[in-house]
């Protein structure tokens, strides 16, 4: 899993600066759509392993692929769906996690401001 976290780490702070707190989480729903499988509707292994080379997973090992799986799965149903996914990219991305304080106040802050 170290390969994957440091993609992450590297490539979420980015996205969060780049597109804002909405624009993230646009992005982290379409890499959820990504890899979920079409008529499950969550991530499973195996629709994990035969679309990872669209993340840019493809260097994991299958052990890797289960392992993230496991670690995101909150409810243990043996898959990720998309509330799962989402924390997990966060969690796996620990600047990612010291700056979501900023994105969640940024995204209150603009609700408020339409909401006058």
């Amino acid at each position: 899993m170290a390969a994957a976290s440091q993609n992450f780490q590297d490539f979420l702070p980015f996205m969060a600066h780049k597109l804002g707190g909405d624009g993230l989480i646009g992005e982290l729903c379409n890499g959820f759509n990504l890899l979920k499988d079409a008529d499950k509707g969550v991530i499973t292994f195996e629709s994990l392993k035969r679309n990872s080379a669209l993340m840019g997973l493809q260097e994991l090992s299958d052990d890797d692929l289960r392992s993230m799986l496991k670690e995101g799965d909150f409810d243990g149903d043996g898959v990720l769906n998309q509330m799962e996914f989402c924390v997990l990219m966060f969690r796996l991305s620990p600047e990612l996690m010291e700056a979501s304080r900023f994105l969640v106040e940024e995204a209150v802050e603009q609700e408020l401001k339409a909401c006058h």
